[in-house]
């Protein structure tokens, strides 16, 4: 197939759909509704992205280009912005270099969803050596999320010299030999490890060093060996989970006072059983320059190692009793086994309690360092089961993870949003929990179809802006372990979203015959495609156009055939433009922008010149549409009414049947009784008849085509470009406004009615209609799953053709069950293929009348349709 590709669409248009009759075969199965196009990135002051999957080379950070590694995102984060960190692989060593304010911190943050997550370090065969994560002499800066492998003989996370750094949901495996999972050193102050998972088999999980001061560890997991401190005043240690291999769990040394211990669960035989050297498996020991203004309390110890819960100020201590009687503290401590068992969340392990344990509603919800989530960033809940010893609402456990008992998840529900912008959708989830909780908490995660990235958030709700018109589908996550686990997988659920009509002056965009729009006035060959990109239009950006509205002529043609218009290229059974040899025929083609571009292909085997003038297009701001039954607005054959003399110009008046401030109608104009070959332009009153046109007609034809006209104070002109008479007749389907409020989704054109295989026709045997018989049928919507509903059709934009007519006749279509109107669609004559496009109202359906004294086949192809406004 020959494709020329021409040059870009100055502007673009949309409005009416189209589909000639193409080839009498079966329908072709309904193409899909064209996709919602996806919302715009946010702004870049706001978030970067880091995508493995979706990066270029040159990226900016944007939605649409982003960073290939995370090191690009650091080397550029500033106050107050978020790196946003989507799930892939990132063999690298980051280091932080830059900071931001303690108002307007810089956060990097992995945005981990089932069974996805952000991998960073050496994961699998990666070469990387030394440290993964390296925060030096930095302020402000927060990493969330992310999974990190460790490089052998070194720590994995190091923060050094730096002030106000929260390392938050980690996920640590140090390699082989590594001296410490996190490390802790310098003069750095007021660092906060949260709600982590540590893993070292070698040295302490986590180690403070010298010099560092009030620094917080809390809601997190530590496991194969614990924590180490070294003069390290004003450290706070609450709501810990320590999992060690005979070895100490908390261990203060050199000169580390006014340290907080509480709400921790320590374990320091993690294959439970008595260690060998049980002096070793301490639960807590501090220095005796380490106990001053040091306090502990609330904490679980597990017995079954054989080593004493505490060693304080050098004294050891073998019982709790010993001591609680020898220091006063530790009143609430309990010595049991905590029933702990692990939870495989692949890269992303944790411990959780079983029935049963006595970590169960007992912790000290007012323990400094305490947050109000726990590990999994999850809901403090009340097992009915175990009594409530705790502080405040009793219902907090000790150790890093609660239980919580059955969730139930509602129902996910994707609406349009009632009183925003014709793009805007709200989906809704929502969690129940089966025990009461402080407050209820959910992790979601939502994909929008069409866009790269899944949303994760603390809301049952999330709000999109499509940049187009279609469906807008999501799916959702609801998590209550950080998406540590997989979730239900839920079906995606859909609504539509409609767009706003903008006219323009007909402008005329392609002349195959006059080098318009195109480098030569070759005609289109047999078979041949022609391909318009289209680009921005009156400023809107070609992403943000849903679809055009192009008034497509086919002239001068070899032999019969037919045209198709649409932006993929793809037969699907239906067609724009019939023609016969020699013919002249013009039709309106709604066309949804899919690809960026607009293609016409010629289905005959000889060439043709096609002419392509636009009328408007559809986007997300515009005039809303209002339908009516088909009214007859002019008739130049009734009472006293003349034709348009030779190159008469007329204005039509239309106030009578449109609104104030009405931009633009939606007329089914007929030439009949031309006495000469002409054209005939209908354009916005006031101004210079355009080069373009609305309909071609030869002397004698009767032919009709719809048009989309801008209005100006409720008039339109229509120009008579022709050396004889005619008359004219225009029936009113509707009227844009910024008033009305029925918005349009486009699809592509999809047959819907064929009476010659009773497509569309359910029950009727494949016949052509009979002399005056009415069909009824019901427009396509999308097949998309949509809750609570699918906006109902209100309005049905395609083409109607006749074919195979043994005698001459109209066709009407109008609102199903409404009374006839007097009006027409289609004009044709005994043997004759006719089309035209048609904009109808929905009634009980759409109602089809073949208005003829013979037979007739007659054919639906469906190009769009309009939707009330949310209500």
């Amino acid at each position: 197939m020959d494709i020329r590709r021409w040059a870009r669409l100055a502007l673009v248009p949309l409005i009416g759909g189209a589909a000639l009759v193409g080839p009498t075969v079966p329908a072709a199965a309904a193409p899909a509704p064209v996709a919602a196009a996806p919302v715009a990135a946010a702004a870049a002051s706001d978030e970067l992205y880091v995508s493995e999957h979706w990066c270029q080379s040159s990226g900016d950070g944007s939605e649409q280009r982003p960073f290939c590694t995370i090191s690009e995102a650091a080397a550029v984060a500033g106050p107050g912005q978020t790196v946003l960190i989507h799930p892939g692989e990132y063999p690298e060593k980051v280091r932080f270099t830059r900071s931001g304010s303690e108002s307007a911190p810089i956060t990097f943050r992995a945005v981990n969803v089932d069974w996805q997550m952000a991998r960073v370090g050496r994961y699998n065969t990666a070469a990387v050596t030394g440290t993964i994560l390296d925060l030096s002499g930095v302020h402000d800066v927060t990493v969330e999320g992310l999974v990190v492998f460790g490089a052998p003989y070194a720590d994995a996370v190091t923060v050094r010299g730096s002030q106000r750094v929260r390392l938050d949901k980690l996920s640590v495996e140090t390699g082989s030999y590594g001296p410490s999972g996190v490390r802790i050193s310098g003069a750095s102050s007021r660092v906060t490890l949260s709600r982590s998972f540590v893993y070292n088999p070698n040295g302490p999980s986590v180690a403070v060093e010298p010099g560092v001061t009030d620094t917080t560890v809390t809601a997190s997991q530590f496991d194969g060996s614990g924590l180490t401190a070294t003069d390290a005043p004003r450290l706070t240690v609450t709501g810990n989970t320590f999992h060690v291999d005979c070895r100490r769990g908390i261990d203060l040394a050199g000169s580390s006072p006014g340290a907080s211990i509480r709400n921790n669960i320590v374990v320091t035989t993690r294959q439970r059983h008595v260690c060998k050297t049980p002096a070793d498996a301490v639960g807590v020991r501090l220095s005796a320059e380490s106990v001053a203004g040091s306090s502990t309390d609330y904490n679980l110890f597990d017995p079954t190692s054989g080593g004493m819960p505490y060693t304080w100020a050098g004294t050891d201590h073998p019982t709790l009793a010993s001591f609680v009687a020898a220091t006063g503290q530790a009143a609430h401590d309990l010595s049991a086994d905590p029933k702990l068992t692990l939870v495989n969340g692949w890269d992303r392990v944790y411990l959780e309690t079983r029935d049963g344990s006595p970590a169960r509603d007992s912790a000290d919800a007012n323990a400094p360092g305490a947050l109000d989530t726990d590990m999994l960033d999850g809901s403090f809940a009340d097992d009915p089961a175990a009594p409530n010893t705790g502080t405040g609402s009793g219902y907090r456990d000790r150790g890093s993870v609660e239980a919580r008992g059955p969730v139930t998840q509602d129902p996910l529900r994707v609406e349009r949003k009632i009183g925003g912008g014709p793009f805007d959708v709200v989906a809704r989830s929502g969690t129940h929990f089966a025990w009461p909780v402080e407050r209820e908490r959910t992790k979601y995660a939502y994909y929008l179809t069409g866009r790269r990235f899944w949303r994760v958030t603390d809301s049952a709700t999330a709000e999109y802006t499509l940049r187009r018109a279609g469906d807008a589908c999501v799916q959702v996550q609801a998590s209550q372990t950080d998406f540590r686990l997989p979730t239900s997988n839920e079906e995606r659920v859909c609504t539509q979203v409609g767009a706003r009509y903008v006219p323009v002056t007909p402008t005329r965009l392609l002349d195959t015959r006059a080098r318009i729009g195109v480098p030569d006035t070759r005609p289109v060959t047999a078979w041949g495609t022609v391909e318009l990109p289209v680009g921005s239009i009156a400023g809107v950006a070609q992403e943000d156009i849903s679809a055009v509205v192009l008034n497509v002529t086919v002239t001068q043609p070899d032999v019969s055939g037919f045209i198709r218009v649409d932006s993929t290229g793809a037969f699907s059974g239906s067609s724009n433009l019939n023609f016969v040899k020699g013919e002249t025929v013009p039709n309106q083609v709604t066309v949804p922008v899919i690809d960026g571009s607009v293609r016409f292909t010629n289905y005959s085997s000889g060439t043709v010149h096609l002419v392509a003038d636009l009328q408007g297009f559809y986007a997300a701001n515009g005039s809303g549409f209002a339908s009516v039954s088909p009214t007859r607005v002019l008739d130049t054959r009734a009472g006293t009414g003349t034709p348009f003399p030779a190159m008469g110009t007329r204005p039509l008046d239309l106030s009578e049947w449109l609104p104030v401030g009405a931009t633009a109608a939606v007329l089914s104009v007929t030439v009949t009784a031309p006495t000469t070959s002409g054209v005939l332009t209908v354009y916005p009153y006031g101004s210079t008849a355009p080069t373009a046109s609305s309909l071609n007609f030869v002397a004698g034809q009767t032919i009709p085509n719809l048009v989309t006209v801008p209005v100006v104070n409720g008039r339109v002109s229509i120009l008579n470009n022709s050396s004889g008479t005619t008359h004219v007749v225009a029936d009113l389907a509707g009227w844009f406004s910024p008033d009305a409020t029925q918005t349009f989704v486009p699809m592509t054109s999809t047959r819907i009615v064929d009476s010659r295989d009773s497509t569309g026709l359910p029950g009727r045997t494949p016949a052509p209609l009979a002399a005056g018989e009415t069909v009824r049928f019901a427009p396509f919507k999308s097949d998309v799953i949509c809750a609570p509903a699918c906006p109902a059709p209100t309005a049905v934009v395609g083409n109607v053709t006749v074919t195979a007519p043994t005698r001459p006749g109209v066709l009407t279509v109008h609102p199903g069950g409404g009374q006839r109107p007097t009006a027409s669609n289609v004009n044709f004559v005994a043997g004759e293929t006719a089309s035209n496009a048609a904009v109808v109202a929905v009634g009980s359906g759409v109602d089809l009348f073949h208005n003829s004294g013979g037979t007739s086949h007659v054919i639906v192809d469906q190009s769009g349709y309009f939707i009330a406004a949310a209500s």
